[in-house]
């Protein structure tokens, strides 16, 4: 079997939000202003958690790794959608296209797989704290870590290569505002059947196995609190796995969305709105859900701030 981009395709056009001229200074606006906040917020969240001892924990270590994830996430997509719209240019190399996707597949599955691994994480905390030390040591932090890197990077990689042996057509317009791989599948006109098994397959085995790990994991954890007798500590049990709550649910359900919307629409032009909730949006409210809802991480970003502490 060889390679069938027999065409030379160099280069594609990523399409966007709207064609009318007038509307880009405020999308432009817009998606830079989120953009900045994603990351200063996430890398105030990795400086807390890097400079203060009583935070060098496992739950925050896990944080300090979904914020830099949460970086490169949304870095994979904006700041190229952003120069676009500057240059008034809608060309995305061919080279650019693959390596976008690449870490676009890297990336959202290291977010999925970190969050996962917090869930375990408050597991062991609430159903098993005394043996929480033992379980939860150094090593076997960094490991769950390593895994996920491997798989997530393994995972990526397959996907990216089986797109290499695509052939493309004329049609290389993709109406996205970044190199969305379902999107691009959609253009070859090569066979892709074994690209569209791969890729739900991947979805299936790898986010289903992540949320059924983090659902089994909150099963146990609401019927350890139910069995705790006060009030008092039924509540400080909760609130450490509320944040943590707020942004699996905020993850899974704006990536739900985005696929059933774009299942019942048909519509590319709204599924390119639609992901901006989970590609933008998700890593930029995550670092304001954990400061908002942490006191230790609240008391450890008005340090840094300089505000006296409460």
């Amino acid at each position: 079997m060889k390679p069938g981009n027999d065409t030379h395709i160099s280069e594609f056009f990523l399409l966007g939000f709207s064609e009318g001229l007038e509307l880009q200074p405020l999308i432009f606006g817009l998606f830079l202003s989120m953009y900045l906040i994603t990351v200063f917020g996430n890398l105030l969240i990795i400086l807390a958690v890097s400079s203060d001892s009583h935070l060098h924990m496992p739950m925050y270590f896990f944080l300090a790794n979904l914020s830099f994830v949460d970086i490169c996430f949304t870095s994979t997509s904006v700041p190229k959608m952003l120069v676009n719209i500057q240059t008034q240019n809608k060309v995305i190399t061919y080279a650019g296209c693959i390596t976008q996707m690449y870490f676009f597949l890297l990336f959202v599955g290291l977010d999925n797989f970190l969050l996962s691994v917090m869930a375990y994480d408050r597991f062991v905390a609430i159903c098993h704290p005394l043996h929480y030390t033992i379980i939860m040591k150094p090593i076997f932090c960094g490991l769950l870590v390593l895994v996920s890197w491997m798989v997530s990077t393994l995972n990526s990689l397959l996907q990216t290569l089986m797109m290499l042996w695509l052939s493309f057509c004329t049609e290389v317009e993709i109406p996205h505002f970044f190199c969305e791989i379902n999107q691009v599948v959609q253009l070859a006109c090569s066979d892709t059947f074994l690209n569209d098994m791969v890729m739900h397959f991947a979805a299936g085995l790898l986010g289903g196995a992540s949320l059924a790990g983090i659902l089994y994991s909150y099963s146990k954890i609401v019927s350890s609190i139910r069995g705790i007798s006060s009030a008092q500590g039924k509540y400080k049990a909760f609130s450490t796995c509320a944040s943590h709550l707020s942004v699996v649910s905020l993850f899974y359900c704006t990536v739900l969305g985005v696929y059933l919307s774009s299942a019942a629409t048909q519509s590319s032009r709204s599924s390119a709105t639609a992901s901006v909730m989970y590609t933008v949006v998700t890593p930029m409210l995550n670092p304001f859900i954990y400061s908002l809802r942490n006191r230790d991480i609240k008391r450890a970003l008005k340090r840094i701030v300089g505000v006296p502490g409460t």
